[in-house]
């Protein structure tokens, strides 16, 4: 059934190689991100085979909850990317080896709920170097310390270590001098008391291009890894990384109406469907084909026609509209599309796409 995602194993196993060599160049341990294509199973598995992955990182606790047996099975750790809401702690310990967090209180609850499960639950503390998402502020050092202090000192907590997130929300891209400042942090909370923290977290896949660069302090250890695997992109300059493919997973959606039709509409212009004045371009009678696929499932913004005669007009809820004039295609054929993130992030979390697999 349509639309589909025709996902390619092959390529994304190509891709996991290339990140492996990354990872191994720079001598960190490598985490595969789920989120993007919500967990799916088959790609999960693909990714459990590789020994260079020692974990794999979810922002949503249903996701982890799904593969987490398996993980376990293949050796690998669990680990939570967005910060514990209080209300899941029960299944943020029993399902996730590893959680980020920020916050003491929610530690502290983290703390009680591995008593109870009889577990040691580990926390990667969250330190903010001005992206201005989540940690504590780099330059408040007195209560970084007093938060580790505190952590050091819970019986069912271990401080594993901690991390960064860059370039998510306020575009900051990691730099040498950025990434030192936690490395800075980590000695001195090592120094202070005498403890070792077994990873420094430096980023995700923005902090790629720094290792092709040479660039990657030695302090890292650690990388969080998503659309460079999904995608092959460094997320700092959006480049391809080398040895990695683009179109491991695209698109594949059916045209349910080709015809002729004016490229203009006909009528006085009011909002769109989501509130939006549209804006048309003239290019005569054109032949217009609609997919059955629309902004309900992903954007359409994000979407890159692998014929390149065909282009994209725009989008309804359930309806994507492409100007195919020349191109021969037609009622009841299908038209392939390149994703980019967004785009690739809503079609995997949409209950009406369906999804095959290339082995």
């Amino acid at each position: 059934m349509y639309p589909q995602l025709v996902i390619d194993l092959r390529k994304l196993n190509d891709n996991l190689n290339a990140l492996a060599g990354l990872a191994g160049q720079a001598d960190c341990s490598l985490m595969i991100v789920t989120k993007s294509f919500c967990a799916d199973k088959r790609i999960a598995a693909e990714i459990l085979k590789h020994d260079a992955v020692q974990y794999l990182a979810d922002s949503r606790i249903q996701n982890i909850a799904s593969y987490a047996d398996m993980a376990h099975g293949a050796g690998k750790e669990t680990v939570l990317l967005r910060l514990p809401m209080q209300s899941e702690a029960e299944e943020v310990v029993r399902h996730a080896d590893v959680s980020l967090n920020s916050e003491i209180e929610t530690i502290r609850l983290l703390d009680r709920e591995a008593g109870r499960q009889g577990k040691t639950h580990k926390v990667l503390l969250m330190i903010d170097l001005g992206d201005l998402r989540e940690g504590l502020f780099y330059q408040n050092e007195e209560e970084i310390f007093s938060v580790c202090e505190e952590i050091l000192r819970m019986r069912h907590i271990e401080l594993f270590g901690i991390g960064t997130n860059l370039t998510c929300y306020g575009a900051i891209i990691p730099k040498p001098d950025n990434l030192g400042w936690l490395i800075d942090l980590a000695e001195k909370i090592e120094n202070r008391f005498h403890a070792t923290l077994s990873m420094v977290s430096g980023g995700n896949s923005s902090s790629v291009y720094l290792i092709q660069k040479g660039e990657l302090p030695g302090g890292i250890n650690n990388l969080r890894l998503g659309e460079a695997f999904i995608l092959g992109n460094e997320t700092a300059y959006t480049n391809r990384i080398p040895g990695t493919h683009n179109d491991c997973v695209r698109l594949r959606a059916e045209i349910i109406e080709c015809k002729e039709k004016p490229s203009l509409p006909i009528g006085e212009v009011g909002v769109d469907a989501f509130g939006l004045v549209p804006e048309y371009e003239d290019r005569g009678i054109i032949t217009r084909a609609i997919l059955a696929v629309g902004k309900q499932d992903t954007d359409p913004d994000g979407l890159t026609p692998l014929d390149p005669g065909v282009d994209i007009l725009g989008g309804s809820s359930d309806h994507l509209i492409a100007d195919v004039s020349g191109t021969g295609h037609a009622l009841g054929g299908t038209l392939d599309f390149r994703l980019d993130y967004g785009a690739f992030l809503k079609l995997f979390t949409s209950p009406y796409v369906t999804r095959t697999y290339l082995e």
